[in-house]
Order: structure tokens, then C-alpha cells, then sequence
């Protein structure tokens, strides 16, 4: 099957997509902060600030901060969250959050390797005031179950981590400006619901994986995402987006670095990644499970519903270079005449 959507077209429908939006009143918008400089650690800081008020309101009555960050590759900086973006949050909330702070992870490798070889002991140590823990969820193995569906349409059981979805948690999703080899663009909602499934621990005997229960076809792929938002998406509270240097091409592990000196957030995570998939130059549309999940709730999807804070998202705009299986990817819009391809 060939698809619908050519890569000039593809690329064609992007470039309209920062134009002046119609203003709508402020209470039916989702806030987001846009921030850009030389420093990824005031970046980040920046950028949170600009919605401090709205983080305000949901930090409050939580009994812990849970953030999230992104460790496609244990052994690759440019694929995983960067320390310094962790040093921004924590720099933020220094002084507006007294209680104890859980960075947590479940990576697709051994998670402490990756706290280990991208020195995130460092950002504790610079914040020794602040309660601040590093959890492996993979060695934590307290779950709760989610059915979600596999490569043939059935449904199967995931473990999601349970500290992900402890509604005393507020959350934060520490993503980065990713290109991806099966759903096109990885950010915050793709960092959570891929970061949320489980596997074995370290010298289990029986070697398991249920991120795998994702991998089955393209369609099916940004369906279980979207399902997935679903049931975590209450206790998000914020989500962040690290652009100081982003990753085109081969995402999310083999791809190049693209310097763009960006970040954003947003308490509306949906909203966040619509404005990240603008700035690198991709037709928000052909991110299903991002507009599926605008759809069902999750998040704000229209472009005139997001209130944007800070930069001008015009003058910041790059073209990521999409990955070579960007055709094949594609054909989730198309009629479905055959299996999927199975991808990533």
C-alpha cells in the first residue's frame, strides 16, 4: 500500500502553520510558555515560569512531584533527557514545593544505567535542600494493570507503573524534541504512555517487555498511545519539552542533533506537543495519536484554543529532517487494505 500523503504535500501543509490565530477568551485556553537562550537549564526555568500560575493551582494539595524523564537509550545523551533540563524543574520548584520529589523512570534498557552515565546524582546534589529520589519503576514493580491492544486487534494486559498513576502525584513530563520511528514525533505524551509499561527486573529469570504490546502496527500503535493518555492524564500536572537540542532523522536513538535553543511547557500536555510539533515543522495532523488524544479529552488539540506565553513560535520555527520510514508511517490516514507494517 502507498501513501496518501506525499512528502511535498507532507511538507507543504507546515508551512502555514504558525499564522496569527484568532484570540479567544482566556479561561477556555490552555496556557503554554515558550522560551528560547542559550542556557538549556534557564530555558527550561523560563519557560515554567511563564505558566506559573496555572502550575501553582495544580501543585497544590499534592503529596509528591513525580518527574518523568526520557531514557529511550541508557547510553546516548542526545536521545535522553539532558540533566541540565532536570536542574531547570527542580530550579523552579525550589521555591514553591517543599515536599518530596521522585525522578522516575522505566527505561527500555536498565534504568540506573542511564541515571548513572547522564548524571543526574548531579541535580540532586545541586539541590540538597529539596527531598529529591531517584526511582528505577522497573525495579519498583508496583503496577497496575491496563488492557490495552496488540499487533492482531486483541487485547492484552500492560503494566503500567503505579507511581505514574498515584493521583496524590503531580506529574511532570521532562520530553524532548524527537523525531520517531513509528509515530513520527516524540514529546511529552509519548514520553509518558511509552515510559508508563513495564519490564522485567534485573536478573529476573523470565525476560519480559511490555512496551513491546505497543509495537504492533501503526495504527494500533497511536491507538494504544492515546489509550494509554487516557488513563494517566489525571494527575499530569506539567509538561516540559527540552528543544535546546533537538533530534531529527532516525529518531528516536539514531537520529542527528539539531541545535534550536527552545523550550516549552505546559500544563495541558496535548497543547505542549502541538506547539512542539509546529516548531519543528511537521503537519501536527499526521501525529494521530496527538489528535486522537485531543479527541477523547486528554489535552487541547486546537491550535486557537492554546494561549502561547513568551517567544514568537514564527521566528523560531526549524524543519526536521523526518525519518526515512516517514512513507510508510503515513499510511495510518489511509484506508486500511491490508496488516499495518509493523514498525519501530
Amino acid at each position: 500500500m502507498t501513501s496518501s500523503v506525499s512528502r511535498r504535500s507532507f511538507f507543504g501543509a507546515s508551512a502555514g502553520l504558525l499564522l496569527a490565530s484568532r484570540t479567544l477568551p482566556a479561561a477556555t485556553q490552555a496556557p503554554a510558555g515558550l522560551a528560547a537562550g542559550d542556557s538549556r537549564r534557564a530555558n527550561i526555568t523560563a519557560a515554567m515560569k511563564l505558566i506559573d500560575k496555572e502550575i501553582a493551582a495544580k501543585l497544590k494539595g499534592k503529596k509528591s512531584v513525580v518527574i518523568k524523564p526520557n531514557i529511550v537509550n541508557t547510553g546516548r545523551q542526545l536521545a535522553s533527557t539532558h540533566v541540565d533540563a532536570l536542574q531547570g524543574i527542580l530550579d523552579y520548584l525550589t521555591d514553591r514545593w517543599k515536599g518530596p520529589v521522585f525522578i522516575a523512570e522505566s527505561s527500555a534498557g536498565f534504568t540506573t544505567e542511564g541515571y548513572s552515565n547522564f548524571k543526574y546524582q548531579q541535580a540532586i546534589d545541586d539541590h540538597k535542600k529539596q527531598n529529591v529520589k531517584l526511582i528505577d519503576l522497573n525495579e519498583e514493580a508496583e503496577y497496575e494493570v491496563l488492557h490495552v491492544l496488540n499487533g492482531d486487534l486483541h487485547i492484552t494486559p500492560t503494566r503500567l507503573a503505579q507511581r505514574l498513576c498515584d493521583p496524590d502525584a503531580f506529574v511532570v513530563s521532562s520530553a524532548i524534541l524527537k523525531t520517531h520511528n513509528t509515530v513520527i514525533a516524540t514529546m511529552n505524551i509519548k514520553n509518558m504512555a511509552l515510559g508508563a509499561p513495564l519490564h522485567y527486573k534485573r536478573g529476573e529469570a523470565k525476560r519480559w517487555n511490555d512496551k513491546r504490546n505497543y509495537h504492533g502496527g501503526v495504527r494500533q500503535t497511536h491507538y494504544d498511545i492515546m489509550l494509554t493518555a487516557q488513563r494517566l492524564c489525571p494527575n499530569w500536572g506539567v509538561g516540559v519539552i527540552d528543544g535546546y537540542e533537538g533530534m531529527e532523522g532516525n529518531g528516536p536513538n539514531s537520529g542527528t542533533p539539531v541545535p534550536h535553543r527552545v523550550a516549552i511547557a505546559s500544563t495541558d500536555f496535548v497543547a505542549a506537543d502541538r506547539i512542539g510539533s509546529e516548531l519543528m515543522g511537521i503537519d501536527p495532523g499526521a501525529l494521530g495519536y496527538l489528535e486522537w488524544c485531543g479527541k477523547v479529552g486528554v489535552g487541547t488539540w486546537t491550535r486557537e484554543d492554546i494561549a502561547l506565553r513568551g517567544e514568537d513560535p514564527a521566528k523560531l520555527q526549524k524543519k526536521y529532517r523526518l525519518h526515512t520510514d516517514i512513507d510508510r508511517m503515513l499510511q495510518w490516514q489511509g484506508p486500511l487494505t491490508e496488516l499495518p507494517p509493523k514498525l519501530g
